[in-house]
């Protein structure tokens, strides 16, 4: 009786923790929402606030994919992909303002 009461025990715990194995694979976006009057860029940056260093100017239709499933304060936290078939991921990683990026539809 001991010992199935260890394995019902044992196969709970594993039960209430299985969702915690599942990975944040990322959302595709791509900058919107820039003025074509005006800079008509969104700055990539080193960390979530304008204080930080630009990293690049990101132009209209520039692909990303997110590396968090939520951003900080407005901003979310990406990698610049070269298209949408991109799987490299070796673009520059930095943080954009969220008012500027649209997640890309299939």
């Amino acid at each position: 009786m001991k010992l199935l009461s260890s394995f019902i025990i044992a196969a709970l715990l594993a039960l209430g923790t299985s969702n915690a194995a599942f990975a944040y694979s990322g959302e595709y976006f791509v900058t919107c929402n820039l003025n074509p009057y005006g800079d008509n860029f969104l700055s990539l940056r080193t960390c979530g606030s304008t204080r930080c260093p630009e990293i690049a100017r990101l132009g209209p239709d520039t692909f990303m994919i997110s590396t968090d499933p939520y951003g900080e304060r407005g901003w979310r936290n990406v990698i610049v992909l070269n298209s949408l078939q991109d799987q490299s991921y070796s673009g520059p990683r930095g943080w954009v303002y969220s008012k500027y990026i649209c997640p890309v539809r299939y």
